[in-house]
């Protein structure tokens, strides 16, 4: 039986857009983020606004699958769903969320969680909360910046090119993805360079679209917290299209798919604009087969490299384990008895196994 009618705001959506300002904001505005949070990090200096128990938990499942964050896969969508049949990620987060329902209104923000849209949705309808979905949005051009920024600086410029398309390809499927998510429930988007100019303004339509109660009059200019943790200088990627290497027909479906979700955060559940995104959900499936089969030598020939080198390691490794053998054999005899010699000639091999 239901046990709360908590509200909780699920922020989700693609990494580097906005979600760490976004849950920061409704942090400081009164809703409550489960304790203990991720710790501030050089990527993200000013904070995550994470709760560690979600971030671990989502990661750890996507793991198992072999999943990103971003994954720009139209068939991990059909993994997480077999995988969510087997009920474990269900139970796992009734357990934990069934403990967090105290607070007046929650904010729970993790860029993983429209992956797990479904299990959300149930647990939260067992527990009687209130699920309401929050999607940061920011152009793409600058989110596949900033990805470069936080995590390729130090990469080959051939990797950061090809991770330029993977990058725009996974924003385009994550935006589907949690724009989809969010269909019937009370949801709201946010553009993320609307937030940094002016929050207060920004935040108008997500408290009535949410229906949140906020610790401020959002009309009023007296000084809040938000005002010393919101900045335009959070913005350190301003890249556009002339800066992002990537086919011109990936480039045209990410820009519409950005236009069409800016309808959204005046009108969220707009008819029209949903049916067009479902179209272009469909394009982007068919694309991405297309790619898949053009790519099969590649793929099969990097597959039948990667196998042969792994033989050729335990090759080697079982060639160097013999002459330790056949060492340790012909030394002189340790001044041990049989069987604790034995045994130090096997902790020498599993050490060798081991790579130590």
């Amino acid at each position: 039986m239901p046990t709360s009618s908590t509200p909780l705001v699920l922020v989700s959506g693609s990494g580097r857009s906005g979600t760490s300002s976004l849950a920061g904001t409704l942090k400081r505005l009164g809703l409550h983020v489960p304790q203990p949070e991720v710790e501030a990090s050089e990527t993200n200096p000013r904070g995550f606004y994470e709760p560690q128990w979600v971030i671990d938990f989502h990661k750890r499942h996507l793991k198992e699958l072999a999943l990103f964050n971003i994954d720009s896969r139209p068939a991990a969508v059909d993994i997480v769903a077999r995988h969510v049949e087997t009920g474990a990620p269900t139970a796992e987060l009734h357990e934990w969320l069934a403990g967090q329902l105290d607070a007046s209104q929650i904010v729970v923000k993790d860029p993983h969680a429209f992956w797990f849209a479904q299990v959300w949705e149930v647990v939260s309808a067992e527990l009687g909360a209130d699920l309401r979905w929050l999607t940061a949005l920011r152009h793409p051009a600058e989110v596949v910046g900033s990805r470069d920024i936080a995590y390729l600086s130090s990469q080959s410029e051939d990797l950061r090119l090809t991770k330029e398309t993977s990058n725009v390809a996974g924003w385009v499927h994550a935006a589907l993805l949690t724009e989809q998510a969010g269909r019937g429930s009370k949801r709201s988007f946010v553009r993320y360079v609307d937030l940094l100019a002016d929050w207060r303004s920004a935040l108008v339509p997500v408290q009535q679209q949410l229906e949140l109660e906020l610790n401020t009059d959002l009309g009023s200019t007296e000084h809040h917290a938000v005002d010393d943790f919101i900045e335009p200088s959070m913005r350190k990627s301003q890249l556009t299209w002339d800066d992002v290497r990537t086919p011109d027909w990936l480039r045209d479906m990410a820009e519409e798919v950005w236009q069409l979700l800016g309808v959204l955060t005046t009108t969220p559940h707009d008819h029209d604009t949903l049916a067009r995104l479902d179209e272009i959900h469909e394009d982007y499936r068919t694309r991405y087969a297309d790619a898949v089969a053009l790519t099969f030598d590649h793929t099969k020939a990097e597959s039948t490299l990667a196998a042969r080198q792994a033989r050729d390691a335990q090759r080697a490794t079982v060639q160097q384990l013999r002459r330790d053998l056949e060492q340790a054999r012909s030394a002189p005899a340790p001044a041990v008895g049989g069987r604790e010699a034995a045994a130090i000639i096997r902790r020498a091999v599993v050490r060798r196994v081991r790579g130590r």
